[in-house]
């Protein structure tokens, strides 16, 4: 057992658990709890006004308890107060039909045990009252192991039975007989069990005096009775053996056998006595820190059920089952509703004898104390199995199992399988168990956990499970393959979507040589939609199905129907990943926003770019000089539109423009004519791109003028300054010709990045190409022209002019018409372009 275990599960609030330990077992709540037994004959003639109160106080609450219980009879609290009202005011009938109901439902205590009986004594007048008390304490001492409660039954025989109080030789063997029964079942306590062996002793000891002197052949049979009770219980690891020796010394002495002595050796005594009181004394002391422990009553439920289990397991090492078995039970009465402790005492048991009376009685009581523990009901049905109980027996705790609330319905799957198993194993194995059974059981078993448990169950393997089992029964034992087809065809109206549903009906089908039946299925769910990849599985399984059991015409039929459909599956597979690709780069344009630890952390560069970004916002509206650095201030009238002065804002400005263009959403149109190319912009660079060029990537931008002179202006400021890099920038002219594109490449020397963020040799080749003011060729790049092919090398070829192919785009692009125009590429479509390629 784990230390970490839980004591008491939860169960459903539609029916309340069985009370806590502390308030099931405690000797002294339950006295508390009920007044001793009064008769209302007893009544004073002339009651006073507050015993009238009482009496209606009381009558009020019986019929408010009655409600309660009629309602709700797994309510614990209110079977206490019902039980106490009724002693109270004497309601004898009342009071065992209220006894009997809450034992119906939940164990007694053997403190509420004895109470009953010591009622049921006070009224009895007859042998047949006597008989009916008699029973109580056999029912009161099968429940629970209680010391108190064994002494108690004890003491009852010897007073009321008149058979044992006359020394009769029948009510002599009953009072020893019962001793015995209670030695068996508590005898081995180690701190309360010398209580029942002292009475037992002082119980033939009373014989012993009761003989008449002149029987010498009987005095000397009884004596040897006693010895050998003094033998017994030396031999057996008790507390307080000491007392017990020295009582049989003192006892020996009487006889003429020892010499008197109140010494605690065991000298003097025979050697086998005194050897195996020795070995008891020393097992007791290895015994006695655990006991101590178990004993503590100031601790909780939780540390009590540790220091059992380490006792328990002390226990097994010696490997006594006994003494082992009555560890358990003095833990369930202890911790009575602490399931853990009654699922690891029904495995011992299993294990450990497997079947007889003694192994059932634990069951039952285990199932009776945590009824909402599906795994004990489990274990209760194969025990009855195991002990060959009777079909109504075990249909009983069946249906008893399935009114109690479980915490998960696969408990309730469980219970119903351990039901059909047992079913299956009676039937198969035949004999006279065949007569009493009948497979439609089997077959109402399945219906009811079908329906039972198929809106919770659905679309799970489990369900599965339970229908494949269910067909293969009606085939094997039912011998009715339509109710087996129908098994299946039942489980795909609730769960058509489980691909494994319609492969396991396909393999039964070819299991029993069916092989048209099974064909029919795939011809029923191949273009069913199932999740993941099972679409194409179910289509691959039936052709892999024609070939291994179908003629050639069946496989080229599966192969027409199957071919269309694997197409149409991966059209939509390549569509899904392309939105899937096209939604993560969409995310990753997103700008990710800081946290506030991050904002807190952020160093001098990000509080720079801020007071930067602030500045040229300020720029574009007023543009006042000392306002902004001059790297930003260069950049904006580059962009300033023609009207516009160094200290006004013009509302007709690009930049407003573009801005406007951005804000509404509009497509805006792209033709090249009058756009500059700027590269090797600094990564830190794009919040403040945003605010001024319509298209950049990392690095890139695009900027598109109102008019040539604008342009011009803005190509002039080539390798400016901005956030510590050489911006390159060169007017966009895509359409150049092969020559200059060749001409650019032997100026350059080299086949660096298209972008011109390379470095210096992207900016001085741009210087180079904006010399007069002569419109730039296209700006540095890696990419050769073959007649109207470009081929794109290297490894920065992301960001090339927006209507440069993609890579990999090998055939020739029909040429356009004489006169006419390529239809640049705008912004947009290049980005599409570049996700597609």
């Amino acid at each position: 057992m784990e230390d970490d275990q839980t004591l008491t599960p939860a169960v459903d609030d539609s029916e309340p658990p069985p009370p806590a330990a502390a308030e099931m077992m405690s000797k002294n709540d339950v006295n508390e709890a009920e007044a001793p037994l009064s008769s209302s004959a007893s009544a004073s003639s002339s009651p006073s006004s507050e015993e009238e109160e009482s009496q209606q106080q009381d009558e009020e609450d019986l019929k408010s308890l009655e409600s309660e219980l009629s309602t709700n009879p797994s309510n614990y609290d209110a079977h206490l107060q019902y039980i106490k009202v009724l002693r109270k005011m004497g309601e004898i009938e009342k009071l065992r039909k209220a006894r009997e109901a809450m034992n119906a439902v939940f164990p007694l205590s053997p403190q509420m045990w004895m109470d009953w009986a010591h009622d049921e004594a006070s009224l009895s007048d007859s042998s047949d009252d006597l008989a009916s008390v008699h029973l109580l304490y056999e029912r009161a001492v099968s429940e629970y192991l209680s010391v108190p409660l064994w002494c108690s039954y004890l003491n009852y025989v010897q007073e009321h039975d008149p058979s044992v109080r006359q020394c009769s030789p029948d009510g002599i063997s009953k009072a020893r007989a019962l001793f015995e029964q209670a030695l068996v079942a508590a005898g081995l306590h180690l701190s309360q069990g010398p209580s029942i062996w002292d009475s037992y002793r002082d119980f033939e000891l009373a014989l012993l005096l009761s003989i008449p002197p002149d029987d010498l052949k009987a005095k000397e049979l009884q004596v040897q009775r006693v010895r050998t009770l003094f033998k017994r219980q030396l031999s057996i690891p008790l507390l307080n053996l000491s007392s017990v020796l020295q009582a049989y010394k003192a006892w020996e002495a009487e006889q003429g056998n020892l010499l008197a002595s109140d010494s605690t050796d065991p000298d003097g005594i025979p050697s086998d006595v005194a050897a195996a009181y020795r070995k008891a004394v020393e097992m007791s002391n290895a015994r006695a820190q655990h006991e101590q422990l178990v004993s503590s009553q100031d601790i909780s439920d939780a540390e009590k059920f540790q220091n059992f289990m380490n006792y328990i397991k002390f226990e097994k090492s010696v490997g006594d089952p006994t003494r082992v078995q009555l560890l358990y039970e003095r833990a369930v009465t202890e911790l009575p509703v602490s399931s853990d402790i009654w699922l690891d005492y029904t495995r011992y048991m299993n294990r450990t004898l497997k079947v007889g009376n003694i192994v059932t009685s634990v069951h039952s009581r285990a199932v009776k104390n945590c009824p909402w523990v599906g795994e004990l009901w489990v274990r209760y049905l194969l025990c009855l199995e195991r002990g060959r109980a009777s079909e109504d027996e075990i249909s009983a705790v069946f249906e008893k199992s399935l009114q109690c609330t479980f915490s998960t319905v696969e408990e309730y799957l469980d219970i119903f399988l351990t039901r059909v198993d047992g079913l299956r194993r009676r039937i198969s194995a035949g004999g006279d168990t065949k007569a009493a059974l009948d497979y439609s059981i089997i077959r109402e078993t399945f219906q009811y956990a079908s329906d039972y448990l198929s809106p919770q169950l659905k679309d799970t393997e489990s369900l599965l499970h339970l229908h494949a089992y269910w067909s293969r029964l009606e085939v094997t034992l039912g011998k009715d393959l339509v109710a087996a087809r129908g098994v299946w065809e039942s489980l795909l109206k609730t769960s058509g979507s489980m691909l494994k549903a319609w492969l396991d009906y396909i393999a039964m089908e070819i299991e029993l040589g069916h092989i048209n039946e099974a064909r029919a299925i795939y011809r029923r769910c191949y273009s069913k939609r199932f999740p993941g990849a099972g679409s194409e599985e179910i289509c691959h399984s039936w052709l892999r199905f024609e070939r291994e059991f179908g003629t050639l015409e069946d496989f080229d039929h599966a192969m027409q129907k199957v071919t269309p459909r694997l197409e149409e599956l991966q059209l939509y597979r390549l569509q899904q990943e392309s939105a899937a690709v096209a939604e993560l780069t969409d995310q990753r344009e997103v700008p990710i926003k800081k946290t506030s630890r991050e904002k807190r952390k952020a160093n001098s560069n990000i509080a720079e770019e801020q007071s930067q970004l602030k500045r040229q916002k300020q720029t574009a509206q007023t543009f006042k000089k000392g306002e902004k650095d001059a790297e930003v201030q260069n950049l904006a009238e580059a962009n300033e539109p023609e009207d516009t002065s160094t200290t006004t804002g013009n509302t007709d400005g690009t930049h407003d423009r573009l801005t406007k263009s951005i804000d509404t959403g509009k497509r805006k149109v792209f033709t090249d004519q009058c756009t500059a190319f700027i590269s090797n912009l600094s990564l830190q660079a794009t919040t403040i791109t945003e605010n001024l060029f319509v298209d950049f990537v990392k690095g890139l931008a695009y900027v598109d003028f109102s008019d040539e002179k604008h342009l011009t202006a803005a190509v002039a400021k080539n390798r400016k300054m901005l956030l510590g890099k050489k911006l390159s920038i060169a007017r966009s002219d895509p359409k150049k010709g092969k020559k200059d594109v060749r001409q650019g490449l032997k100026q350059d020397g080299n086949t660096s990045d298209p972008s011109g963020a390379g470095g210096d040799s992207a900016s001085k080749g741009s210087v180079e190409s904006t010399k007069e003011n002569e419109p730039s060729q296209f700006p540095r790049s890696a990419a050769r022209r073959l007649g109207d092919n470009i081929q794109l090398r290297g490894k920065n070829t992301f960001a090339v002019p927006r209507n440069v192919r993609p890579l990999g785009w090998a055939a020739d692009k029909p040429k356009p018409a004489e006169g006419g125009d390529d239809n640049p590429k705008s912004n947009e479509e290049f980005r599409k372009m570049f996700i597609k390629g």
